[in-house]
């Protein structure tokens, strides 16, 4: 599986962005599908993340952030943006074997 995102940017707080990840090879064996950060200096970490029937949020984003998918198009519509969520996100796919996508930079600031 291989994965593009696209949608970073400049937010100001309060602001909204989505970001894209679009999905190419054997799509129809992946079973999880997610986003994930990593801000400067510190570990990645898990953003939201869906299944078939669940979706799964950070704490630290539940209310603010939406994960969806759209055929072989995960979304991560980001509501209410906070300087802390300034971070390189990267989607990831599980199944068969995790794939990773190339980062997408999210800063928001004024």
């Amino acid at each position: 599986v291989q994965l593009q995102a696209s949608g970073g940017g400049l937010a100001q707080p309060g602001g909204s962005l989505r970001l894209s990840c679009a999905a190419s090879g054997t799509i129809f064996s992946i079973n999880v599908m997610g986003w994930y950060r990593q801000a400067p200096g510190k570990q990645r970490e898990l953003v939201a993340t869906r299944t078939h029937v669940t979706t799964n949020y950070a704490n630290s984003v539940k209310g603010r952030f939406t994960i969806s998918r759209v055929g072989n198009t995960v979304y991560l519509q980001m509501n209410s943006l906070k300087p802390e969520d300034t971070a390189v996100y990267y989607c990831n796919s599980v199944g068969p074997g995790e794939s990773w996508g190339q980062g997408t930079l999210v800063t928001v600031s004024s």
